[in-house]
């Protein structure tokens, strides 16, 4: 056992998250804890591993799933049982479950019928993510990178309080060790275009992301459908909001839950509304330079610096949402801006 005082009694098949089976256990001390099982680790060594999970459970922030320690079984005298390891990563247990299972449980036949989100809920998990990430990227040093920002890496407190998950385990990146970087290579969707045809990793890759959970939270709908409407053309979110905000419809991306009268506790000033959906669109923009910091983009959902006029968004052909087991689908015909090439991404 190792950074932890006490070993949990862990409950089996309570779920699989990204890289790693999750279990829910609980503490000698009655505490309750979500424990995952890694199935794949960039790191050689038990040492290399406990030392970094000892950084990474120093973090401390109010939108971050807190991080308890970690364990490793299966070694003796240097050698592993059956020729494996077994490492686990404990965390704070929250109760609320993932963000993705509150915005599409309707596609989930399994679980019981959750009700839609609110309005302030929405806007609360928005600004809380917007803060967590804020905190990895400004508020330790080196900065940590998240790389794989989505709705299931969001977990909803009792008090349905957003908190960002799997931002660890930290590693140091390649590029000039100038920040850490999660495990975690992405998921499609959800990615932003310059990271994977460039490798070029930032904040604006993770602000990219973010833009994508914003415009799933306002809209309902999932960053990427594969089968949308049956036909082989990939639904997008990004293409899909942005053709209504370019028709100036922005309300049609609205998801129908916040479309209430003014009775409604979902009524809200429509301006507000338009703002958060606007500046999805614009954290989520093919180019660069274009995104707003997530300090600024904070301040734009807040309403204290004005949302820019936001350029139609040229998509790059090769997109890495266009393919599918070697397959390329067709670009949203709902999507009619200029093209450019790939590198133009990065100015």
């Amino acid at each position: 056992m190792k950074e932890m005082e006490s070993r949990p009694r862990m409950r089996p098949n309570a779920g699989i998250g990204g890289f790693g089976v999750m279990y829910k256990g609980t503490l000698s001390d009655g505490i309750m804890v979500a424990v995952k099982q890694l199935i794949e680790s960039d790191f050689q060594g038990n040492e290399e591993f406990c030392n970094e999970v000892k950084i990474i459970s120093k973090l401390k922030h109010r939108n971050l799933v807190p991080l308890r320690g970690c364990c490793v079984i299966g070694e003796e005298n240097g050698e592993y049982k059956d020729g494996e390891r077994q490492r686990y990563l404990v965390h704070d247990y929250m109760p609320n479950g993932n963000l993705d299972d509150h915005l599409f449980w309707s596609e989930k036949q399994s679980m019981v019928r959750k009700q839609a989100l609110t309005w302030p809920q929405r806007k609360s998990i928005i600004l809380d993510v917007a803060k967590g990430l804020a905190y990895l990227y400004y508020g330790v040093k080196p900065s940590i990178y998240h790389r794989d920002i989505k709705a299931t890496n969001i977990l909803l407190d009792a008090d349905m309080r957003a908190r960002v998950a799997d931002f660890g385990l930290a590693k140091q990146s390649r590029e000039g060790k100038s920040h850490l970087t999660t495990r975690v290579a992405g998921t499609h969707g959800y990615l932003a275009p310059e990271y994977v045809f460039y490798e070029q990793l930032t904040e604006k890759s993770d602000v990219y992301s973010f833009g994508v959970v914003i415009l799933e939270i306002m809209c309902g709908r999932k960053a990427l459908d594969l089968s949308y409407n049956g036909s082989p053309r990939a639904f997008l979110i990004t293409d899909w909001a942005w053709s209504f905000v370019k028709a100036r419809k922005i309300e049609e991306d609205l998801d129908n839950s916040l479309l209430g009268d003014g009775n409604s506790a979902n009524s809200n000033p429509k301006a507000i509304v338009e703002r958060f959906v606007l500046v999805g669109i614009l954290c989520a923009h093919v180019m660069v330079a274009l995104r707003p910091t997530v300090l600024d983009a904070v301040k734009m959902l807040e309403g204290d610096i004005e949302v820019p006029i936001i350029l139609d968004r040229p998509m790059p052909l090769g997109h890495p949402s266009f393919f599918r087991d070697g397959n390329t689908f067709s670009i949203s015909p709902a999507v009619s801006g200029p093209k450019l090439n790939s590198r133009d991404m990065l100015r």
